[in-house]
């Protein structure tokens, strides 16, 4: 091949990615179209089954041609399918479950495909934590499937296994982190403004559609279908799961320069602290404890006056009605437990009267297996429903696999100087941490932490493997044009 034939090579690769970018985009908005047309004539009956059928054949069309596009698409379905589904309900009534929150595990199962495809190399890439977390799920599903209803396993499969192959695939892709973090910065920032901005005004006006969903879920602990009633979800399918994404986009924003950063955090953190989930917030401490050590002097002066600036935008609006009574009452509970207390009091109870139970299951009852109990159910522990569902013999393999990850994770040094890294980082482990009071791993708040920390991984992996590149461009110089 000439030098002289390299640019027209070139040229022609840009002309079909940007081909590839504009059938993707229409492939995008023809879905959008579809969904607010189906939603505008009231075929709600017709969308329950049409929307995650659409957005699996839509990510079917990205997967191979523009994986970022891909990537959004996949976190975009995730924020809004339980919106999508509200919206369906309050127009064509209430049914429960919904295929329509099959959208963003439809659409991320494409992942699979990545992992059988560098599952025989994996290991040696440093992808053990995935495969060990693998393993403990397909452990559990055989478990179910035999102790439990062969239906009943299919959507706890879901759960826990998209995640891990979502993270999996963010990290076998290291070699595109730079345009994969630059995508997820995006699609953060603007989750916090537009949820954010909803959740707020959830809280003021209570819409029609989420006082409908929360009538019909018997949700007490969500709080009352009026306005300033409701703990805010958003665009979510409860407050737990909206908070945790919060939580994650907070915490990222921290290393982000936009200029809309500002404007997001002050309805984010509104919202964030209007959902009233004191585990995220915990989430949130213990990240931003990780996150600041983790960052070379210049990038914690930076963060330091990014607090700063943050903390003037919202701290005015939390002191002041109709927000500062409930935020500064459930804020006063993290310090002071009392018998009032309800969720607190809820899992203490749930934990004396089933941990005993729960440690004793050495096979586990596998996917699919549900808590029943007044004060405490299966989304209220992680660790309950690990050890029932996994048994002591997917519980290891699965652990093992995230404590290997958290030791990849922070034996590097690369967030030092990558901020976003040590962001992944934080937000990883800040999600982790809430796993006795929450199912932190599985589902939304799953696909959250599995994949910052493959990003995390992927970063890491794109930043030694450019320094050994540029060591062996060093060597490759003649003596006499090295520096002295």
């Amino acid at each position: 091949m000439n030098l002289s034939d390299k640019p027209m090579i070139m040229a022609n690769r840009s002309i079909s990615s940007d081909r590839h970018d504009a059938l993707a985009w229409a492939a995008i908005l023809g879905f959008a179209f579809l969904t607010a047309f189906g939603i505008l004539i009231h075929a709600g009956g017709l969308l329950r089954f049409v929307f995650p059928a659409a957005a699996f054949l839509v990510a079917v069309f990205l997967y191979p041609r523009s994986p970022i596009l891909y990537l959004g698409f996949a976190w975009w379905i995730a924020f809004l399918a339980p919106f999508v589904r509200r919206l369906i309900d309050y127009q064509s009534g209430w049914v429960d479950p919904s295929p329509v929150l099959l959208a963003p595990f439809l659409v991320l199962t494409l992942t699979a495909l990545s992992f059988i495809r560098t599952l025989p190399r994996l290991y040696r890439q440093g992808g053990l934590p995935f495969i060990l977390a693998i393993v403990a799920v397909v452990y559990a599903l055989l478990v179910g499937v035999i102790k439990q209803s062969p239906t009943a396993v299919i959507v706890p499969l879901l759960n826990w296994v998209t995640p891990i192959l979502f993270g999996c695939y963010l990290f076998v892709h290291w070699r595109d982190y730079p345009r994969y973090r630059q995508s997820l910065q995006q699609v953060f920032l603007w989750c916090v403004l537009i949820t954010g901005a909803y959740g707020v005004l959830q809280y003021l006006i209570a819409p029609e559609w989420d006082r409908f969903w929360l009538v019909n879920t018997k949700a007490l602990a969500f709080g009352t279908p009026e306005p300033l009633g409701m703990r805010v979800f958003s665009t979510m399918n409860s407050p737990g799961p909206f908070a945790t994404t919060m939580m994650a986009g907070l915490l990222l924003l921290f290393s982000s320069r936009s200029q809309w950063r500002f404007v997001a955090v002050t309805v984010g953190y509104l919202s964030f602290l209007l959902s009233l989930v004191r585990s995220a917030w915990f989430g949130w401490a213990v990240g931003l404890i990780t996150f600041i050590p983790t960052l070379k002097p210049k990038l914690q002066m930076r963060l330091v006056v990014s607090i700063l600036v943050m903390a003037i935008c919202v701290m005015p609006l939390i002191n002041l009605e109709p927000f500062a009574t409930v935020i500064n009452s459930r804020l006063q509970s993290l310090t002071s437990v009392s018998s009032n207390d309800a969720s607190y009091n809820d899992r203490l109870e749930g934990y004396n009267d089933f941990l005993g139970q729960a440690l004793s299951e050495i096979p586990g009852e596998g996917l699919g297996f549900t808590i029943s109990h007044g004060t405490i159910g299966s989304n209220d522990s992680g660790i309950l429903s690990l050890f029932f569902m996994f048994g002591w013999f997917g519980t290891i393999p699965y652990l093992g696999g995230i404590f290997l990850l958290f030791i990849s994770l922070f034996r590097s040094s690369e967030g030092r100087s990558d901020s976003f890294i040590a962001a992944a980082q934080a937000i990883s482990l800040g999600i982790f941490a809430q796993i006795g009071l929450g199912v932190a791993t599985a589902a939304l708040s799953g696909i959250v932490m599995w994949g910052f920390a493959g990003m995390a991984l992927a970063g890491q992996k794109y930043h030694l493997y450019q320094r050994s590149q540029n060591l062996l461009e060093l060597e490759t110089l003649p003596r006499e044009v090295l520096p002295s």
